[in-house]
């Protein structure tokens, strides 16, 4: 149920299109190609077993850690925070 001007199921066509845009941020981060076999940040070896699965991996497990965690602190969308900014 919609409330407002909104037609009803708009809140879950934002849903499905936040749903959407996280499915395919994650998969142009997939690695594609062949693996490296040493690190690309530090010149660390990579695990044979790292490169067979995960088909173009660039970085060791620390150094893929650590960009992970810096992605996660620089934080993502924040959709009701810009729909309340648009309500002001």
């Amino acid at each position: 149920m919609a409330g407002g001007w909104s037609r009803d199921g708009a809140v879950q066509d934002q849903i499905d299109a936040s749903v959407e845009e996280e499915i395919e941020r994650a998969r142009s981060q997939l690695g594609h190609g062949e693996s490296a076999k040493e690190c690309d940040e530090c010149g660390a070896p990579i695990p044979e077993a790292r490169r067979k699965a995960i088909p173009g991996v660039r970085l060791c497990i620390e150094c893929q850690q650590a960009r992970e965690q810096s992605q996660t602190r620089d934080g993502g969308i924040n959709r009701r925070g810009s729909k309340d900014s648009q309500l002001r």
